[in-house]
């Protein structure tokens, strides 16, 4: 995936090419050939018919009973009337092969109006990895056709094209997602709204902020994703890795450490105010 166009515009806005120089790496999908149709009938001990009464007496709603694909930890929220969600990323280690600390933090906040065709973004960044020892920060507006863009407490003019496409970021475009995640049988209130846990593999998560070569190592994964049917959404999308070797966002450099990434999604179904962002 080549940069995103509003980077190559902006080249020294560290806090969008954290976010939208994201470039989605391909991975063969398979499937694990578990579901909960797979139980057999007759539970062959006592362990075993305690996990499937388990599973199916927290079993989700039909259609989302053995198998979801959310490669795009976002998608379908645009269906969705109204919403905010908060995403962020969180790498702390070394650059490889030296004791040099490398560290980069992205956070972003996201409402959307529906009814108002109306979205606001809010973006803050800092560390080694974005070359960037302070802080910095945008927000972008999109209101119908009208589009606006404030980078560290300024607007900017003339940036029509690219105050929308600031006003578009996805959360995807930082976290990714995954597929062929299934029920974990865990069930519950997730941020306001009812939702179900799935368990996914490494081998099918999306991590478009990651590039990987020959040395590149994920040595564990902790992850969880929360589905909320009611929306067809994702509620949560938590992950842990500890890498070696890799390249983060639009760094050359190899680094080894953790990577955090947060995705949760809040006031579904609720319409934000959302107006023209101040000195605009």
């Amino acid at each position: 995936m080549s940069p995103h166009p509003f980077i190559q515009r902006f080249p020294r806005v560290c806090a969008l090419a954290l976010l939208l120089l994201a470039s989605a790496m391909g991975c063969t999908r398979s499937s694990r050939g578990q579901t909960p149709a797979d139980l057999p009938t007759l539970a062959p001990s006592i362990s075993s018919m305690s996990t499937a009464m388990f599973l199916t007496e927290n079993a989700p709603p039909e259609g989302y009973r053995e198998q979801v694909n959310f490669e795009r930890i976002d998608h379908n929220l645009e269906q969705v009337e109204g919403w905010r969600y908060e995403v962020s990323l969180e790498f702390e280690g070394v650059f490889a092969g030296t004791t040099r600390p490398a560290s980069a933090v992205a956070r972003a906040q996201v409402w959307f109006n529906q009814v108002g065709v109306a979205r606001r973004v809010l973006v803050e960044s800092q560390g080694e990895l974005l070359q960037q020892n302070e802080g910095a920060s945008y927000e972008a507006v999109q209101l119908g056709e009208d589009a606006f863009l404030v980078q560290n407490g300024v607007c900017l003019t003339e940036v029509e094209e690219d105050a929308q496409t600031a006003a578009n970021l996805k959360a995807s475009d930082l976290v990714g997602g995954a597929w062929f995640a299934q029920p974990s049988g865990k069930h519950q209130i997730v941020n306001g709204i009812e939702a179900w846990e799935y368990q996914f593999e490494l081998a099918n998560m999306s991590l478009p902020m990651m590039r990987f070569a020959g040395d590149t190592r994920i040595t564990s994964m902790l992850g969880e994703m929360w589905i909320a049917p009611s929306v067809n959404a994702v509620g949560r999308y938590w992950v842990t890795l500890n890498i070696e070797n890799a390249r983060l966002l639009a760094n050359d450099l190899p680094v080894s450490g953790q990577l955090r990434l947060r995705y949760d999604l809040y006031d579904v179904g609720i319409l934000p105010n959302i107006t023209v962002p101040f000195g605009c």
